[in-house]
């Protein structure tokens, strides 16, 4: 079937469907291939099920002919990928496949694929957004996409328990998993006496390797009963639930260490809540975020809100705290300024650059506060570098620039060394004339009680 200009760069994987965008609206076309499926999932109420539940995406039908059926799905403002979550993110997106899993079971389907680009977050919780992924089981067949649920999910779970969560960043490098001979070859050799990772990571990795003398144990499981399936997907959900980090997993002190006071910490509160009040701002993005505390400032006017970090242990506290207080507007997730997550897979275009979901977002408003002095002297980037960054995806910028005599400035100058006198173009008028390039300064004001200035800049290609 011939398939529109826009069609989703990732469609080609899947025979079943594709999804299409009709100007900003995503569309997913069904394939007559996938009718007997799609008709008898929506016939036994199961998809009505599992919306209902929140546990898939909902969707209405827009199309029905002999050719193709046309569905659109409820509007997600922005899709973030694996190898952006935090650990908190990770496990709840392994638990919902597995409970979706365990349901389509009980009802005589299978998930035919376990992709964690299946899952993204969407109101404050994971939800599953393939609505094609299902199929129906067959008696005595073992769950074809067990393997992909270990590569995708399961084995980056056990190697962040042990290597610590930046393991995540290499689901960029391998978009249909991590290869289950790397993550069995990365484990404690006494992972090898666990009694759920010997057989779901150890074992596989040896009946892999088709020069095993165990290799031939693959034929003992082409038959699996389904109570067996029950049983390992029991197996696998309890151990992920009980799964934690070796590091440092609370995230709660960070604004103990700032370097000034209860005062001047309200006065910048007070301040982007001035200033965002009335910009009437539907969006906002909130960069070098940390846990999400001077987002949460303008949480009841602003309607949609990401907040992201380097630190994927403060984004797990914030998933956290949004979680406990029951939190839909705001979506964390891991981000490093001076590395953004690349377009991968295929033609590197399946999974779009985060630079370029985020000029598809187009938020009304982002910050950027405690994070330019990370960005130039850290990361060596000139005023101009980092002003075009922000450009390409902001409307308005309230940015905090912390002056040299900020004590945090003074540390990491220091660390320069003999380069120090480099960073001499360090300053006010030098980062006002960087800015300046691509935007236009609405307001400025010094946070009293601080040495940092707060801006609100606005894109000069922009007119609200």
């Amino acid at each position: 079937m011939a398939k529109t200009n826009n069609t989703h760069e990732a469609s080609f994987r899947d025979p079943s469907g594709y999804v299409f965008y009709e100007g900003d609206t995503l569309r997913r076309v069904i394939n007559p291939i996938y009718f007997p499926q799609y008709k008898k999932l929506t016939q036994s109420g199961f998809y009505k099920t599992l919306i209902k539940n929140k546990l898939l995406i909902p969707h209405e039908e827009t199309l029905v002919s002999d050719d193709k059926i046309i569905i659109t799905p409820e509007k997600i403002p922005f899709i973030t990928n694996p190898y952006e979550w935090g650990f908190e993110q990770f496990k709840q997106a392994a638990l919902l496949t597995l409970k979706i899993q365990k349901f389509a079971l009980s009802k005589g389907f299978i998930l035919k694929d376990a992709s964690a680009y299946n899952v993204t977050f969407h109101k404050g919780k994971p939800i599953f957004i393939d609505t094609l992924s299902f199929d129906f089981y067959e008696e005595g067949t073992p769950w074809r996409a067990y393997k992909q649920f270990i590569t995708h999910f399961f084995g980056p779970l056990v190697l962040a328990k042990y290597h610590g969560t930046d393991i995540f960043a290499m689901l960029t490098s391998f978009i249909d998993g991590i290869p289950v001979n790397l993550i069995a070859s990365m484990l404690p050799k006494r992972t090898k006496i666990s009694s759920v990772l010997y057989p779901n990571i150890h074992l596989l990795a040896k009946m892999e390797n088709k020069h095993s003398e165990d290799y031939k144990a693959e034929t003992k499981i082409a038959k699996l009963s389904k109570k067996s399936q029950e049983n390992i997907i029991s197996s696998l959900y309890n151990y992920i639930s009980k799964l934690s980090l070796k590091e440092a997993s609370e995230w709660g002190n960070y604004y103990t260490k700032t370097n000034y006071n209860e005062g001047a910490f309200k006065t910048k509160k007070d301040l982007i809540r001035d200033w965002v009040q009335p910009l009437n701002a539907d969006s906002l993005i909130d960069i070098g975020g940390n846990d999400g505390t001077f987002a949460r400032t303008v949480q009841d006017i602003v309607q949609d809100i990401i907040v992201t970090d380097i630190d994927r242990n403060a984004v797990d506290y914030n998933f956290k705290q949004l979680r406990e207080n029951k939190e839909e507007n705001m979506l964390p997730f891991v981000c490093d300024v001076l590395q953004p997550a690349p377009g991968i897979g295929f033609n590197n275009t399946e999974r779009n650059s985060l630079i370029e979901r985020l000029k598809e977002y187009a938020p009304d408003i982002t910050m950027a506060l405690a994070l330019i002095h990370h960005i130039t002297l850290s990361g060596n980037v000139p005023f101009e570098k980092s002003a075009e960054f922000f450009s390409k995806f902001s409307k308005y910028l309230i940015i905090e620039f912390p002056t040299r005599e900020d004590s945090w400035v003074e540390s990491l100058l220091v660390r320069k060394r003999e380069f120090i006198s480099h960073f001499d173009f360090y300053n006010e008028s030098n980062f006002e004339a960087g800015y300046k390039r691509y935007f236009n300064i609405e307001k400025k004001e010094n946070v009293e009680g601080t040495k940092r200035t707060l801006y609100l800049l606005k894109n000069n290609n922009y007119d609200k």
